[in-house]
This record gives C-alpha cells, sequence and structure tokens, in this order.
C-alpha cells in the first residue's frame, strides 16, 4: 500500500510537470515564431515587416484600438518600440527574464531553441536542489540557536513534598509560545524571508513566488506530512495530540489567516492590499501566540493563574499547563497511548515524575543486567531517559537534515552526553582530594583509637604527616593516664618526633604491662603537641588506647545499638566486639529477624555462629544488603546474637566445669576469679539495622534529570567541534536505545559517503558560523538568519530563472516547486517524531501552527513594507488576486475537510488517535489527504494557464 501511494504520488508529480512543460513549450515555440517575425523572416524565408506584424498584433488583442472589454490598448512609452513589451492578452506569452537580485541572467534570452531551454531548466533545477540541501543545513543551525535560546533557565524556590525549600531551575521561555514563535520561525524562515526578499526584489511590487510557496508550502504541510505520518506510526501503534487546546486555537487561526488572505484580496478591497489591511494580517501573528498561551494555561478558566512548575518529557523544567497531559487513553496501552498522571499539587510533583521514570528505566536495566556496575547501569538509564523523552521540534529537524548529509545520528550524541552527564555528576560528588592547594601541612594519628591485650607485651604507634612535605618538620609526644595508670598498667613514654624532608610518617612504641589479677578493661592516651612552625595538628591528635584483660572470657555485644546503611553498601559488617577479657575459644550464635524489611527483598537472611579464637576481640557478621535503587527507601531488620558459651575443647571450659561440681562452701577466692571470667553478653544483644536510600544514588539521579535536556545535545561549544562534525562522515542508521543487545559497531554506508561529499561545500562554509555556546546562542541566530536570508535571495533568482526557462509561471512553480523544496526537511522531520514521540504535537501541532505563522509573519510583514512604502509615495499596492486568490480559497476548502477527518479519527471508537491505528483506517484516511494535495496541485496548475476559467 506504501509503495502504490509513492507511486500515485510520482505519477501525479510527473504528469503535472509534463503537462506544465508542454504547454510552457508549445508558447516557447509560439514566442520564436514571434521572434522570426519581428527579425523580419519566417521559416519560409519570406519578409514580414515589424509594422504590420504589430498592427496585426493591436487588431486580434482589441480590434483595431479597443481591447476585449472596450478598453483601448496602450503601449507603454518606453516599451513602445518593442511589441514584446507591450500590453496586451500575449504579454505573458512574450516576456523575456528579467535580471535576478543575486543570481546573474543567464544570456542570451533571445532566439534560444527548445534544447537550450530544457538544458537551462535542468541546470536551474539541480542549482534549487542543491540551494535546497543548503538551506537545510543553515536552517538547522537556526533551530540549535533557538533551542538555546529558548533553554536559558533561571532559578526559582519551591516547596517539596514535606514543605522543605528546593531550588529549581525553570525554563524562561513558555513552551507553547517558543514553539509559536522561534520555533516557527525556524522552520519557516525559508518561506518568510523569500516572501520578504521578493518584495524588494520588485521593488516593492507584489509577486507570485512568496505567496505562492506559503500557501504551497501550507497545503503539503497540512496534506501529504501528515499523511506521510499516518502510515509512517508501526501497525497497532497510535499517537493523539497531547494538548488539544492549543491544536484547536492554532488550527483555527491556520484557516482563518488563509480566509483573511482571500477577504483582502477579493472581498475588502479587490486587487488593492490597504495599509491597515496589512498591519492587521502582521498583528494577528501576536494575537495567535497569545491566544494559544491563554488556551495553554486556560486563563480564560480560571480567574488566578497558579505559578505551578512541570517536567516536561524533554527532562526540562517548564511553566506549562496545569493538566499536563490532555488525554484519556487508557493505562497498559502499547507505546504511543499516554495516561493522564495523577497531581498531587505542588511544584515538587512533576519533578517527583522525572525521578521515577528514570529509577523505572533503572529497575528494568538492573533486573536485566544484575551483573553490571551501578555506574554503568547508570549511563544507560540516562540514555534510555534521553532517547525515550520527546524532542522538541528543532530536534528532529536537525535529526532529518544529519540523516540526510551524511552527519549521522543525535543519538550517538545522546550517548556520549549521556556519558558526560554522568562523569560531570561522579566528578562533583567525589571532588578530587589530591590537590591540596594551599592548605597547611597536617600531622596527625593514624589511626586514632588503639585496642590491645594485656600480654601483647609492645604495640606500636603510628603518626602521619599530609601535605608539603619538602621541609623538616617535628612534633612533641607523650601519654597521659585514663583509667590505666602509667607504671601498673603501661610504661608511660615522652618524646619527639622528626620528619625530614620527604618523609611522611613516624612511628614509636609503647609498653603494656601484664599481671595476673582480673580487671576491667583500661584505656589511658596519646596525644601530640609542640608541632613545628611549618606543621599544624589535626584531628585525631589525641590517640586513645584500651587495655583489654586476658584473664577473663570476655563479655560480648554489638558496637552500637542502631545502624544506619545505604542500600547499595553491599555486604554489610555488622561488629560484634568482645571486651573485659579475651581468654579463651568462645562460641556467639546470631540471627537475623524480619522488621519492615523483607528478607529476599531488602536482604538476605542470614544466622550461624561466630567462634572467637584466644585473645580475638572482634568479630563481624556479614548481612547483604540488596539494593533497589530506591530513590525514598526506610526500611529496618534486627540482628541478634545468642548466649556465648566456650568451646568444648578449650581448657578454661575445663577448668570452670571442674569448679561448677564444687559446693559453695568449698570455693575458693581462685575459684570464684575463674567462675566470674566465664563469657557472658553485653548490654547490646540486639542491634537495628536501618535501610536507606543512597544518598549518592538520590544526589546523582537529582542532578542527571536535571541534566536530562536534549537540547544541550543540538548545540556546539566550538568551531573546533563544527570543523570536526563538518568533515566527519558517520553512519546514518537509527540507534535504537530500547535494544539493549550488543551489536556490531555500524559503519557509514555508501549512501552516507556520497551525501557527505555532496554536501561538503555547505558543511564546511557553515562550519564557520559562530558556536551556540557564544552569547546563549543569539550571535549563532543573527549570522544564521543572515545566512539563509542570502540564500533565499539566491532561491528566488534560481526559481524565477527555472519558470522562465521553461515558461512556467511562477505561482506554478512556487506551489509545485519551491514549496516541496523547503518543505522536505520538514517531511522527514515528522516522520522521526511520529515513530518517535508519545504524542501527535510534533507532527500535526506543529503543522498547524506553521501555517498560521507563515500568512501572518511571511506575507503580513511583506506587505505591511509595501503597503507603506506605496502609501509614503501616494499610490496604492496592487495584489493582483489571480492564481493566489483562487489557490488560497481552494485551500481554505479543503484544509476544513482535512481537519474534520483528523478529529473523525480521534472521536472515533475504533481509532481514537490522529495518527496510526488499524492499517485499514490509516491508509484510507492517508489516502483522502493524498487525494486533497494532488487536486489542490492540479487545480492551481489548470487554472494558472487558463484552463480552468474563474
Amino acid at each position: 500500500m506504501q509503495l502504490l501511494l509513492k507511486s500515485i504520488f510520482t505519477c501525479a508529480l510527473f504528469v503535472i510537470f509534463v503537462y506544465a512543460t508542454a504547454q510552457s513549450l508549445a508558447k516557447v515555440q509560439q514566442n520564436d515564431e514571434r521572434y522570426t517575425l519581428l527579425n523580419g523572416t519566417s521559416s519560409s524565408g519570406s519578409n514580414l515587416s515589424r509594422d504590420h506584424f504589430l498592427s496585426r498584433r493591436l487588431r486580434q488583442a482589441g480590434q483595431g484600438e479597443e481591447g476585449e472589454q472596450g478598453a483601448p490598448v496602450r503601449i507603454d512609452d518606453e516599451n513602445k518600440d518593442d511589441p514584446l513589451q507591450a500590453s496586451g492578452p500575449e504579454e505573458e506569452e512574450l516576456r523575456e527574464c528579467s535580471e535576478g537580485l543575486v543570481l546573474p541572467l543567464w544570456m542570451p534570452q533571445r532566439n534560444i531553441s527548445i534544447g537550450d531551454r530544457l538544458v537551462r531548466g535542468f541546470v536551474y533545477f539541480l542549482l534549487l536542489v542543491y540551494l535546497f540541501v543548503g538551506v537545510s543545513i543553515i536552517a538547522d543551525r537556526f533551530m540549535a540557536s533557538i533551542e538555546a535560546i529558548t533553554s536559558i533557565e533561571r532559578a526559582v524556590v519551591v516547596r517539596g513534598p514535606h514543605n522543605e525549600k528546593q531550588v529549581m531551575h525553570v525554563r524562561i521561555w513558555n513552551e507553547t509560545v517558543a514553539n509559536l514563535t522561534l520555533m516557527a520561525l525556524g522552520s519557516s524562515a525559508p518561506e518568510i524571508l523569500l516572501s520578504v526578499i521578493e518584495i524588494y526584489a520588485k521593488d516593492f511590487e507584489s509577486g507570485d513566488l512568496g505567496p505562492g510557496t506559503i500557501v504551497g508550502s501550507a497545503a503539503y504541510n497540512l496534506f501529504m506530512i501528515i499523511a506521510v505520518c499516518m502510515i509512517w506510526i508501526p501497525t497497532g501503534e497510535v499517537r493523539r495530540i497531547r494538548h488539544l487546546r492549543v491544536f484547536t486555537v492554532t488550527a483555527a487561526f491556520s484557516i482563518f489567516a488563509y480566509v483573511w488572505l482571500w477577504l483582502i484580496l477579493s472581498v475588502f478591497t479587490p486587487g488593492i492590499i490597504a495599509v491597515w489591511e496589512a498591519i492587521v494580517t502582521l498583528l494577528f501573528f501576536p494575537l495567535t501566540v497569545l491566544w494559544a498561551y491563554i488556551a495553554e494555561r486556560r486563563l480564560l478558566v480560571y480567574k488566578y493563574m497558579d505559578k505551578n512548575y512541570r517536567v516536561n518529557k524533554r527532562g526540562t523544567v517548564v511553566a506549562g499547563e496545569h493538566d499536563q497531559v490532555e488525554m484519556d487513553a487508557e493505562k497498559g496501552g502499547p507505546r504511543g497511548s499516554i495516561s493522564t498522571p495523577t497531581t498531587r499539587g505542588g511544584e515538587a510533583e512533576a519533578f517527583d515524575e522525572a525521578r521515577r521514570e528514570y529509577i523505572q528505566v533503572l529497575t528494568e536495566l538492573r533486573q536485566k543486567y544484575p551483573d553490571a556496575e551501578l555506574e554503568q547501569l547508570e549511563m544507560m538509564a540516562q540514555e534510555q531517559v534521553l532517547a525515550r523523552s520527546n524532542k522538541s521540534r528543532a530536534f528532529y529537524r536537525i535529526q532529518a537534515t544529519r540523516r540526510m548529509v551524511g552527519s549521522g545520528n543525535l543519538m550517538r550524541k545522546i550517548q556520549e552526553r549521556a556519558h558526560s552527564d554522568l562523569t560531570e555528576v561522579k566528578a562533583q560528588l567525589h571532588p578530587s582530594e589530591d590537590d591540596d592547594g594551599d592548605e597547611p601541612t597536617r600531622v596527625y594519628f593514624e589511626p586514632g583509637h588503639y585496642t590491645v591485650m594485656e600480654n601483647c607485651g609492645e604495640f606500636e604507634v603510628r603518626v602521619v604527616r599530609r601535605g608539603d612535605i619538602s621541609n623538616y618538620a617535628t612534633v612533641s609526644f607523650e601519654t597521659q593516664d585514663g583509667t590505666a595508670s602509667a607504671g601498673t598498667d603501661f610504661v608511660g613514654k615522652r618524646g619527639q618526633l622528626n620528619f625530614p624532608p620527604g618523609v611522611d610518617e613516624q612511628r614509636f612504641r609503647i609498653e603494656v604491662i601484664d599481671d595476673d589479677v582480673f580487671e576491667e578493661d583500661e584505656c589511658f592516651y596519646i596525644r601530640l603537641f609542640n608541632p613545628s612552625e611549618n606543621l599544624k595538628l589535626a584531628v585525631p591528635q589525641i590517640a586513645t588506647v584500651m587495655i583489654l584483660d586476658d584473664d577473663h572470657a570476655g563479655i560480648f555485644a554489638f558496637t552500637d545499638s542502631a545502624f544506619e546503611i545505604s542500600e547499595s553498601v553491599g555486604l554489610y559488617e555488622v561488629k560484634i566486639m568482645r571486651y573485659s577479657g579475651a581468654r579463651g575459644t568462645v562460641i556467639v550464635p546470631y540471627w537475623t529477624e524480619s522488621g519492615t524489611a523483607t528478607p529476599g527483598k531488602d536482604y538476605e537472611e542470614t544466622h550461624g555462629e561466630l567462634v572467637f579464637e584466644n585473645n580475638e576481640t572482634e568479630k563481624i557478621i556479614e548481612v547483604l544488603i540488596l539494593e533497589e535503587s530506591s530513590y525514598e527507601k526506610d526500611v529496618s531488620f534486627k540482628v541478634h546474637i545468642g548466649e556465648p558459651r566456650l568451646a568444648p575443647d578449650d581448657e578454661l571450659a575445663a577448668k570452670i566445669e571442674e569448679v561448677e561440681k564444687k559446693l559453695p562452701q568449698d570455693l575458693t577466692e581462685l575459684d570464684r576469679i575463674l567462675l566470674l571470667s566465664k563469657p557472658r553478653n553485653g548490654e547490646l544483644t540486639t542491634a537495628y539495622v536501618r535501610i536507606r536510600e543512597s544518598q549518592e544514588f538520590k544526589a546523582t539521579v537529582d542532578k542527571l534529570v536535571a541534566k536530562a535536556n536534549v537540547s544541550a545535545v543540538l548545540g556546539t561549544s566550538s568551531w573546533k567541534e563544527q570543523f570536526k562534525d563538518a568533515l566527519t562522515v558517520l553512519p546514518s542508521d537509527e540507534t535504537d536505545f530500547d535494544n539493549d543487545d550488543e551489536v556490531e559497531e555500524e559503519v557509514p554506508s555508501c549512501f552516507s559517503y556520497i551525501s557527505h561529499f555532496v554536501c561538503l561545500f555547505w558543511k564546511v562554509l557553515f562550519a564557520f558560523v559562530p558556536p551556540t555556546d557564544i552569547c546563549g546562542g543569539y550571535v549563532t541566530f543573527v549570522v544564521s538568519i543572515f545566512v539563509i536570508g542570502v540564500i533565499t535571495a539566491i532561491i528566488g533568482d534560481a526559481a524565477t530563472y527555472f519558470g522562465c526557462a521553461l515558461n512556467i509561471k511562477d505561482s506554478v512553480t512556487a506551489i509545485l516547486f519551491v514549496a516541496l523544496g523547503t518543505s522536505i526537511p520538514d517531511t522527514f522531520a515528522s516522520m522521526i517524531a511520529a515513530k518517535h514521540d508519545e504524542g501527535a504535537d510534533n507532527c500535526i501541532g506543529n503543522v498547524t501552527g506553521s501555517n498560521a505563522v507563515n500568512v501572518f509573519l511571511g506575507i503580513g510583514l511583506a506587505w505591511t513594507i509595501a503597503a507603506v512604502y506605496h502609501s509614503s509615495q501616494g499610490m496604492t499596492f496592487n495584489v493582483e488576486p489571480g492564481t493566489i486568490g483562487f489557490a488560497v480559497a481552494l485551500f481554505c476548502g479543503e484544509a476544513l475537510i482535512a481537519i474534520l477527518l483528523i478529529m473523525v479519527r480521534r472521536w472515533t471508537k475504533g481509532i481514537g488517535a490522529e495518527l496510526g491505528g488499524p492499517k485499514v483506517s490509516k491508509y484510507i484516511s492517508a489516502g483522502i489527504l493524498v487525494f486533497l494535495w494532488v487536486s489542490y496541485v492540479v487545480i492551481c496548475t489548470l487554472e494558472a494557464y487558463d484552463v480552468i476559467q474563474i
């Protein structure tokens, strides 16, 4: 069916072109005969006088001195010597090509054979195609600058779900206003500038090329682009307009724009454009934007405008409409069916929605790749969030052009952007500690706590120096009593540590005194003091030394009653300490108990026994914490230890067992001390483990969501990057980020190489345009629109010469050739948007908006300039309705049919959307739209050549 539609479309264009060319060449032949007559010779060699030929023309035109309507036929004084320039019904047949504004005229212009005309027409046609490619490339640079301008943000303070303050960056430009002003200007700049330039080139007189291109482009956009998008949607999927109120306003204004054109051309002041008519036409442009903005914000419904901010599908916080998605599709439908999100009020909910989307993607990736590192999954999630999000019209326009000219796929830049974003975020969360800057040199204990056995003899203490170690430094140390006393529990010590240049640590030893008396654990301290001038004491500058008694089996307990951990910790170690003795081998049972945390989901359940060997003071219980990558999480479980017992083969256990057999009155003092040395539990036998979300993951999500804006992918940061892109051939095949399977690296196709070298001149030339990072894109904006104006002027000249060479009227050239050339990039952009967007706004909504903007801004601005100029000269600005008036009236009628068809598809139960749907219905709808466009072009062409009389 697609092949059939393409064949019909191609055949229709071919038939129209052949008919127009045949008619034109027939008249060219008549012109050649007349030129021969004017030169005094006929094809048979007979001589005819110039006066005889002129008198015959005058008689045919008006029966002597009177014209068809009885008006005298007048020859302008300046052209009276040239009957080819004389007024009359055959003036158009005998016209010569006039000099253009920029492009030189191909000479000679008289006595040209049909073969020469065909060759010239073919050359001009190729030139037009190449110019269309060039204007598409620079228009994309223009769109990138517009995207940079409309992406400017400002900081606002909003309240979160718990009434906490949050700073968010929101776009200054409203989404609807940006789409209808700068975005529409970017996609329609060639048509608008062509209309304005043509007025200037014709000395402020009206022409057919500019208005004809605007009307022809509107017809192609409304009929053909929407038809192609309907059948381009994959089978079983649909795309609906998300902002229906805005679409209704733009659709109404797009039809009204052409009704207004018909009124001022044929009703109010036929053939004359008054100053007020031109100015009102131009003022309809801001009125359209204002009305669309009112519809989006529902200012006529709500008395007070609630300043809510939301995150759009492009990942950008924007000031937008209250109901984010104007759709009623059911949940769980195929891709392309969107459900209305629940609203809970407050600005933080919009950001939460973007977080949930990111976390959902990350969860899916974690399930698919359970062994992958979190950082790798985060990068993949960022890629998919960027790739799945709705893009702006500028994105799809640039994407289509890049793929046509061999500059690769923007999705690859998204992949690079995701990697750079994650790297930047990680660098912010983990600042480098290698660069100490101007910080002073520090000295401190490492570690700051020591636990030693009473029978250890000596232990080593370590002091480190950090910072600039190129100088000589000294620091003093001394021991201080705590519960342990110097002379009875340890040997006190005092001294000085010397740090020669290049030495970053020093060590010294402390002796511990052992005894056979059971006693509690004791501690003492070692402090640093009196550093040299180039040295500064840092924490810990006091070390704590704990002396454990080795005559008792010990007391066992957790180091703390509660632990708070991150879910990303992985294998968490819960420490069990043994104090007040470390004699013998002791077995301590342990187990976990669920709380709000669920075993198998939040942690792995565990149980077992810890074996403390003789003089061993610490053991750990390993608990595997399962990471869900939750943005917010707060669950807990318990870890218990049971009653400790001595190992059966331990020597101390045998001694205690013998003592326990004695009667109480038979126990000696040593027996009582031995019984007290049995292992027992301390106070902390249960520890609560609280699992919270990873703060690093939470911060990473926040920062990545804030950076999840594809607008930055469109811009460039340097001329180096631009020239590199211009000279590099990249594969244009589309990368599908929804398919995460490993694929072989793609290489550019033959078409990519051919298109790259064909467009290399334009790509290198436009690489000189300033990057979008300069002055926020404004410099790129100004330079790009100037270059577009120059190329558009050349296009206008080339199109005029093309029509003149083949004797095709400007109105037909505009509708059939120029309109198509300027609209082809939009066609491919809409096809890509239709396939990848979740809504139809970038396919349909922008078509109606651009059509209205083209008339109000393109024709309104050009006619305002001309009308004001003529008024200042005491004249009127005359515009012959002719083909333009007829084309406008015809388009209005067919546009109403097309809009009605689109709305019927939305409201039909079996379809329920503007694009896509069941195969039969979408092909029938597309066929109707194609028929409307073909009939429009055919009828306008026939009318232009007077086959149809109006």
